[in-house]
């Protein structure tokens, strides 16, 4: 009988997981795991891990299920958007989830995500907006502000060229504002209900082809500058379209967008070890 690792692999909109199903636990998933699955030339390659586990084998109180997510490079994260839509799909993948909606545990709070098709929604919680302040990227500062979705965002509107854009390098922020660091989204302004433009630069893991609650922060901040404090927006991505939708200021907000499986496999165990 094999001793392997069972593991999927999925994506949201090409922002990419390994899903580690641990219902009870027993994974010890360090960080010098995490990132050894995350490298693209020495692991499977992806923008973050999502460990499935049981909130009671954690000791947490609430769901049934808990998203355990890390960033690429080992380091805990709050909230990912479109990984809690990969995780949705990986319970339904599972048997665990079927039809109607779930409430899953985040270290941001509960989410309730629900299936439509192909597509699964997420009711992200409140967007908070907090100061305005200025992220800079190759010399050239950007007017911003910071918007908590469960973790911390620079969402900054802008007419540049995004194309242009060097985020191979964090963008420019100010620690003070941004102790633990942030997500920078550059959105393009919203023009009626039209899709926006949107590339991010993730803490922890780089410029990534989506960013779930990126895409939140980018949608709330376009609808500010253009003096609305809620309405539906497409937002695309380099790597597809999400739809945000934003109600009573920033008090709900919902993402919408695909969840893809695309592979089920095991880990080697003597990789396993040998990495952590």
């Amino acid at each position: 009988m094999s001793d392997g690792i069972p593991f999927s692999k999925g994506h949201g909109t090409q922002n990419d997981f390994v899903v580690l199903p641990d219902p009870d636990g027993a994974l010890d998933l360090t960080p010098e795991r995490v990132a050894a699955l995350c490298d693209r030339r020495r692991g499977l390659g992806a923008d973050g891990v999502l460990r499935v586990v049981r909130s009671a084998a954690l000791g947490v109180d609430g769901p049934e299920w808990f998203m355990d997510y890390r960033n690429a490079d080992g380091s805990v994260a709050e909230m990912c958007g479109n990984g809690v839509r990969v995780f949705a799909r990986y319970l339904q993948h599972a048997g665990w989830f079927r039809t109607g909606e779930l409430p899953l545990g985040t270290r941001a709070g509960v989410k309730v995500v629900s299936l439509e098709g192909d597509r699964v929604a997420v009711e992200m919680g409140r967007a908070l907006v907090g100061p305005e302040s200025v992220a800079t990227v190759g010399g050239r500062e950007f007017p911003g502000v910071a918007v908590d979705v469960g973790n911390p965002h620079l969402a900054c509107v802008t007419d540049t060229d995004l194309a242009g854009l060097d985020l191979t390098v964090p963008p420019g922020r100010d620690e003070a504002l941004f102790p633990n660091g942030a997500n920078v989204e550059f959105v393009a302004p919203a023009r009626g209900d039209e899709p926006v433009a949107m590339r991010v630069h993730e803490r922890g893991v780089g410029e990534t082809r989506s960013c779930g609650t990126g895409t939140v922060a980018a949608v709330v901040a376009s609808l500010r500058a253009a003096g609305r404090a809620e309405g539906r927006l497409p937002v695309d991505t380099p790597g597809g379209r999400l739809e945000v939708t934003v109600r009573e200021g920033g008090a709900s907000t919902v993402l919408h967008g695909p969840a893809v499986l695309v592979a089920h496999g095991e880990l080697d165990r003597s990789w396993w070890e040998t990495a952590g």
